[in-house]
C-alpha cells in the first residue's frame, strides 16, 4: 500500500493524521542517531489512582488508561524524556494466569485494545482513547514505541489452536517458565507460517492507524531471521521511519524452548532491526574492565553494519530489579549518569527516576479480588508490576535521585552532539573497580580545540577507593575544567586528574581546550 492510499484509508476509518505519523515521524532518524531518550511505561499503573495508599487500586478506585495517562506526560517531558515504550496494549489472557490483572505479555489476541486500559467513562472508542494518548504524547514532542508480545495467552490458544505449536501428544508449548502464554508457531526461514504472519499485521495496521512511531519486539529472538525481514519491509513501505527495537542481547544464547527458533541480535540487526538491548543490565556485576569491553563491544558491532544501527543502555528494566535494592541509592545515581554521557540510548524504566524499589506489601499474598483465574497477587520482587492493578510508580519519591536523573538528561541534551559523535578512549586506572573513559570532540573540522567529557566510577559499592590518578592528554592550566557531578574531591594537577571515589560513586566533568 502507498503512502497516499494509507492516508485515504486512515482518513476513512475517522483516524487522522498524528503530529509526528506517516512522513513527520523522526523516530528512527532520532535513534540511530543516539537521541531517543527512552522510558519505558504500564498504562495500566502509569497513572493509577490509589485514593486508599494500600497500593492496591480496588475495584472501586481508577487503575491507569489512556486518558487519565495523559495527565503525567507534561512531568515525563520535564524528566528529559522523548520516547514512551508502551508495554503491550493487546488484550490479556485470564485463564491459567499470573496475577489478579494478568501478565501484559500474556497477548489475547492481535487487533484488539486490552479493555482495562479504557476509561469506562469515556465517549471514545478504545481505538479512539489510544490514538487521543498518542496525539497528546506528539503534541508535546514526545514519540511513542508499542511493545510486540511474543507469545499468545493460553486463551487465545483456545480459541485459535491453529496459531500455535504442538509436541508429538498435541499439547501447546509452555516456553522455560513463561506459565501463562504458549509459543506461537511462527514457521521457519523456509517457509513462514501465514497466519500467524498476517495476524502480526494486523497488529502493525491498529498501531500504524493510530499514530505510533515504532515497536519493540518482545523476545525478539524467537523468531525466524525471514519473519522480522517481512514485518520490517510491511511497516517501512507504510512509514520508512517507523522505528525497530528488538528485545534481544549479545548475552542470550539459546532459545526458550526446544521448539522455538533461535535468531541471535547481530542476525536481527542484519533483518531490519534498528537496534537491540545491549547486556548493560550486567553493570551490577561487571568490574570495571568487562564494562569497557562491553561499550568498546557495542561501538564495533554497530559500526559493523552497512546500514546505522544503534542500542538501548537496558541498565534498568521491567525485567531488572531495582538498581536502589541492587546497591542503593548510588547505584541509580550512577546509572543516570552513565546514560548521560554514553553514546548510545538512555533507556530507563517508570519509577526508576523517582527511586522505586517496586516492593508492594502485598506481593504473593492471597487476592482479595481477581479478574483471572489466578487468586495471587503474584509479582516478581522489586520489579515493576506487570500482573496486578497496583499503584502507579514513583510512590515515596527519593528526591536525590530524581534530582541527579534530571540533570544527567539536561546535561546530555545540552552536549548531544559531543556525546553522540564523540570519539570514545578507554583511559588507564589502578583498580579493577574503578572505570574511566573520556569522549572527545573537535569543535569544528578544521579546528584543533577540543571538548571533551570526562567520566570516572567506583564499581566497589561498599569501599572507599582513593589516590586516583588519571592521565588526561594536553590537560594544561589553560583547559577550561567544569566540574559536572562528584562530591568535589576531584583535583588537577598538571595533565592528571586526581580524586578519590566513594563507594558507587561517579564523576563526570567537561573539558575545553
Amino acid at each position: 500500500m502507498n503512502k497516499k492510499a494509507f492516508l485515504t484509508l486512515s482518513l476513512i476509518l475517522g483516524l487522522t493524521c498524528s503530529c509526528f505519523a506517516g512522513e513527520n515521524n523522526n523516530l528512527r532518524t532520532m535513534f540511530l542517531n543516539n537521541q531517543a531518550n527512552i522510558m519505558g511505561i504500564n498504562i495500566r499503573t502509569f497513572n493509577a489512582k490509589d485514593l486508599n495508599g494500600n497500593e492496591l487500586i480496588d475495584p472501586d478506585e481508577e487503575s491507569g488508561n489512556f486518558i487519565n495517562a495523559i495527565e503525567r506526560l507534561d512531568e515525563i517531558k520535564s524528566l528529559g524524556i522523548n520516547t514512551l515504550h508502551v508495554l503491550p496494549i493487546t488484550p490479556v489472557g485470564k485463564l491459567k494466569a499470573l496475577g489478579t490483572a494478568g501478565s501484559l505479555y500474556a497477548m489475547a489476541g492481535f487487533d484488539e485494545i486490552n479493555e482495562q486500559l479504557v476509561d469506562k467513562n469515556s465517549n471514545l472508542t478504545p481505538l479512539q482513547q489510544f490514538k487521543k494518548f498518542i496525539d497528546e504524547a506528539h503534541k508535546r514532542g514526545i514519540r511513542i514505541v508499542i511493545d510486540l508480545p511474543s507469545c499468545g495467552a493460553y486463551d487465545l490458544f483456545i480459541r485459535q489452536p491453529e496459531l500455535f505449536i504442538k509436541d508429538d501428544k498435541n499439547i501447546s508449548i509452555v516456553p522455560t517458565d513463561w506459565t501463562d502464554v504458549r509459543l506461537l508457531n511462527v514457521g521457519t526461514n523456509a517457509k513462514l507460517n501465514q497466519d500467524v504472519l498476517n495476524a502480526h499485521k494486523k497488529f502493525i495496521d491498529m498501531i500504524m492507524a493510530a499514530g505510533a512511531d515504532g515497536i519493540r519486539a518482545d523476545v525478539a529472538t524467537i523468531k525466524p531471521y525471514k519473519f522480522w525481514e517481512e514485518i520490517i519491509k510491511y511497516a517501512r513501505e507504510k512509514d520508512p521511519e517507523f522505528m525497530f527495537l528488538a528485545e534481544a542481547s549479545d548475552s542470550w544464547r539459546e532459545p526458550p524452548s526446544k521448539y522455538a527458533e533461535f535468531t541471535p541480535y547481530n542476525e536481527l540487526l542484519k533483518s531490519g532491526f534498528d537496534g537491540y538491548y545491549g547486556s548493560f543490565f550486567n553493570l551490577k556485576d561487571w568490574s570495571a574492565k568487562e564494562f569497557i569491553e562491553h561499550i568498546k563491544f557495542n561501538t564495533k558491532l554497530l559500526n559493523s553494519y552497512k546500514e546505522p544501527k544503534s542500542v538501548i543502555m537496558s541498565f534498568t528494566t521491567h525485567d531488572e530489579v531495582s538498581p536502589i535494592i541492587l546497591h542503593g541509592e548510588e547505584f541509580s545515581i550512577m546509572i543516570s549518569w552513565l546514560e548521560a554521557v554514553l553514546p548510545f540510548n538512555p533507556y530507563s524504566i517508570d519509577g526508576f527516576a523517582y527511586g522505586d524499589g517496586y516492593i508492594y506489601p502485598w506481593a504473593n499474598g492471597k487476592a482479595e479480588f481477581t479478574q483471572t483465574d489466578d487468586d495471587t497477587y503474584f509479582v516478581h520482587r522489586g520489579k515493576l508490576d506487570i500482573f496486578n492493578f497496583s499503584r502507579k510508580p514513583g510512590f515515596n519519591p527519593n528526591e536525590k535521585i530524581l534530582e541527579n536523573f534530571k540533570q544527567a538528561y539536561k546535561f546530555r541534551a545540552d552536549n548531544i552532539d559531543l556525546i553522540s559523535k564523540g570519539e570514545f578512549t578507554m583511559l588507564k586506572t589502578n583498580d579493577e573497580n574503578i572505570f574511566a573513559f573520556m569522549i572527545t570532540l573537535k569543535k569544528s573540522k578544521t579546528s584543533k580545540n577540543l571538548q571533551r567529557v570526562v567520566v570516572l566510577g567506583n564499581l566497589n559499592f561498599k569501599t572507599v577507593k582513593g589516590d586516583i590518578v588519571i592521565k588526561i592528554p594536553r590537560l594544561n592550566r589553560k583547559s577550561e575544567v567544569e566540574f559536572v557531578h562528584g562530591d568535589g574531591s576531584l583535583k588537577i594537577h598538571q595533565n592528571k586528574l586526581m580524586t578519590s571515589l566513594t563507594a558507587g560513586e561517579i564523576e563526570v566533568v567537561k573539558i575545553d581546550y
